[in-house]
């Protein structure tokens, strides 16, 4: 399981005007390569300055916001010397476009930079689209603002650099299979080939369905012309026609293998030639369903496994060996098996390729296909040693907290790694925000025995850029006292990732059973994935106190980590509670129980009359620290009680007080947080 951050909150060591239509000015020469989509969002309408004659002297957050929705593989990545002009070395060259391009040559802007410059400055000045849903994509695209993960790797050692390029390869073939998994490619022909900013919709949202929170409900809101809907390939199209459907499959008498989280849905006819024939429901495995995507896949990781001559990344080419395998069998154990042998001690790389996380999947099942390549961050280190010693120790407060019926396991996880993102694939690619922890496998074997790996990723949401707006969020909701808790750095936020991502190993897991079922038997998919995150998140509030009694960390650090665990619920509170489909949103329901809980318990506390630190706002919340240790030690038992007993009706009930209830402001949270746009994560490498 994952924590994410898809919100301009930065939870890690832890732009866009549619330039498309009748409207738009006529472009300039092309450049070469041509540009092609995907799309940016600003922070705020800036405001005007006075003519610049200097060429290349612009606004950067407009600069940024109009490549990305030409689909120009171009980003601005900082004005280093504060002269508000572009320089050679501070334009960066994106990963995952249509195209590739070179911006410089020799230090200087290149052919191909100043035909994409004439590109941008004309499409600056395009009037904006007559078409009602090219206005509804616009307001999508804003809501969204690119953030560059730029990684140089021009130190590495030519087997590295080897290495890298064949993870780039599958990089993009797992964007293939996913977009495969979620209906996109099947709608990529429909596609209007002339309008920029709806081709970038598409791209960043893995289909045409707008997602951002002002825009995900209108059902007009479409990449495509007449708002088709996606049909994903996990399951039957005609099953998908029924919103319920996936009710009707999680109470199917043949469920379980229904519902296994590595193998497709499909339907075959019984007697096909004959008129009493019936349809029925099979399941076919992700190496079949998936046969040409999965068997290229496992071909290039070995040979990037056969590329790995260095006898101290002997981890990683076992792994290699073994994922390649896994993706032609169908069987991830000895994948998994060799990947939880690798950790920060003997590889300098993280990598995974799986099917891992359900999110992506509308009955929440099955396992989504993505890579995360990323380098080893040595700080990684100096957590493990302070909380390996203690792991046992916090799985039996934490059961003798719960209660019966569940009793204390032996736990044996690994604590986060500290990793640098080099580039996601496929479901680790998110429209907003990225993960920036994550525990995994989530099934079989290896989680069943703790064996798994926590990593933590630890250079994003820590750009300038990102830490200034998150500031200004929390200026808008906090009182100026609470504010003084809130720590403009990563190290609050690393904290509550660790936290979260041990709190998946520790109490009634995934794999924990209760009465014969285990959590998606007994509260079906959105609900259990919705209450395995709330657990993680509490306990990553739970555990400050248990480490601050152990000189672990002091009282400063404890108060500005329940703050900024405050202030990510903020956040995800602003997404909404529902996708456009109905379905859970688990980290935004997670945030307003905590939020309501809190409040309810006195931790947290409205002023309807406060003047929020932001000096404008009026109403905000204080934090009560000396209610807060008592309140996340109730919320953390009520959870984890409903997790041991698989108490359905309790979980109702929490949700519907404070998810669905007036509790939390919802709609005022929602309106403070939502002035700025979310990060978009683009990436960029050299090498």
């Amino acid at each position: 399981m994952n924590i994410k951050r898809a919100s301009a909150v930065s939870l890690a060591p832890l732009a866009l005007l549619a330039a498309c239509g009748a409207q738009e000015a006529p472009a300039p020469p092309p450049v070469s390569p041509p540009p092609t989509v995907n799309s940016v969002a600003t922070t705020a309408t800036a405001t005007p300055k006075p003519a610049d004659s200097r060429p290349y002297a612009m606004d950067r957050s407009a600069f940024n916001e109009t490549a990305f929705r030409l689909n120009i593989p171009m980003y601005w990545a900082a004005d280093k010397n504060n002269d508000g002009a572009l320089d050679p070395d501070e334009v960066k060259s994106l990963l995952f476009y249509p195209s590739e391009a070179k911006w410089t040559e020799g230090g200087k802007f290149n052919e191909t930079f100043e035909n994409a410059l004439a590109q941008i400055k004309a499409a600056e000045k395009a009037s904006a689209p007559a078409d009602e849903r090219q206005k509804l994509v616009r307001e999508e695209l804003a809501q969204g603002a690119t953030t560059l993960v730029h990684s140089d790797l021009r130190g590495l050692s030519d087997e590295e650099k080897i290495l890298t390029r064949h993870m780039l390869k599958v990089a993009e073939m797992i964007d293939d299979l996913f977009a495969t998994q979620t209906g996109a490619k099947a709608l990529e022909s429909k596609l209007p080939k002339d309008d920029a900013a709806s081709l970038a919709v598409f791209r960043r949202n893995w289909g045409p369905k707008c997602v951002a929170p002002k825009t995900e409900k209108n059902a007009a809101c479409s990449a495509i012309p007449n708002a088709p809907k996606p049909i994903v390939s996990a399951y039957p199209s005609r099953l998908q026609s029924d919103p319920s459907f996936c009710t009707a499959l999680e109470t199917n008498p043949n469920a379980k293998k229904l519902l296994e989280p590595f193998v497709v849905v499909q339907e075959k006819l019984t007697r096909p030639l004959e008129k009493d024939a019936k349809a029925v429901l099979e399941v076919v495995p992700y190496a079949v369903a998936y046969k040409d995507h999965m068997t290229a896949i496992g071909v290039e990781l070995k040979a990037a496994a056969d590329d790995v001559k260095d006898a101290k990344e002997a981890p990683l080419k076992a792994y290699l060996l073994a994922a390649s395998k896994s993706f032609t069998t169908n069987d991830w154990l000895p994948a998994d098996e060799a990947w939880a042998k690798m950790n920060a001690q003997n590889s300098k790389w993280y990598l995974r390729v799986a099917p891992d996380e359900v999110y992506w999947d509308p009955c929440a099942q099955k396992a989504g296909f993505h890579l995360a390549f990323a380098r080893i961050n040595p700080d990684s280190l100096s957590w493990q040693q302070k909380l390996n010693p203690v792991q046992t120790e916090m799985e039996n407060a934490l059961a003798a907290h719960i209660g019966a019926p569940y009793k204390a396991r032996k736990v044996t996880f690994h604590l986060p790694d500290f990793i640098d993102i080099v580039f996601n694939a496929g479901d680790s690619r998110h429209t907003h925000g990225g993960t920036i922890g994550q525990s995994l496998p989530n099934w079989g074997k290896v989680a069943a025995e703790g064996r798994g790996r926590t990593v933590a990723m630890s250079n994003l949401y820590n750009d300038a850029d990102t830490l200034g707006m998150r500031k200004k969020q929390a200026e808008s909701l906090l009182t100026k006292e609470a504010l003084a808790w809130h720590e403009s750095s990563p190290r609050a936020s690393l904290l509550t990732t660790i936290l979260h991502e041990a709190t998946h190993n520790l109490g009634p897991t995934h794999e924990y059973t209760f009465g014969g079922q285990n959590d998606s038997k007994a509260f079906g998919g959105g609900m259990a994935a919705m209450l395995e995150e709330l657990k993680a998140q509490t306990g990553g509030l739970y555990y400050i106190e248990f480490l601050r009694k152990k000189g672990i960390i002091n009282d400063e650090q404890a108060k500005q980590t329940y703050t900024e665990g405050i202030v990510w619920a903020f956040g995800h509170i602003s997404r909404g509670m529902y996708t456009g489909t109905g379905a859970r949103k688990a980290y935004s329901q997670l945030a307003a129980i905590q939020v309501g809980f809190f409040m309810d318990e006195g931790a947290l506390v409205w002023d309807s009359n406060a003047v929020a630190a932001n000096g404008a706002d009026k109403g905000a919340y204080a934090l009560n620290f000396d209610k807060m240790v008592p309140a996340v030690d109730k919320l953390m038992k009520v959870v984890g009680g409903i997790k041991a007993k698989n108490d359905n009706k309790a979980a109702l009930e929490l949700a519907n007080q404070y998810v669905d209830g007036k509790t939390v402001p919802q709609e005022l949270i929602t309106e403070r947080e939502l002035r700025f746009p979310k990060p978009s994560f683009v990436y960029g490498i050299e090498m």
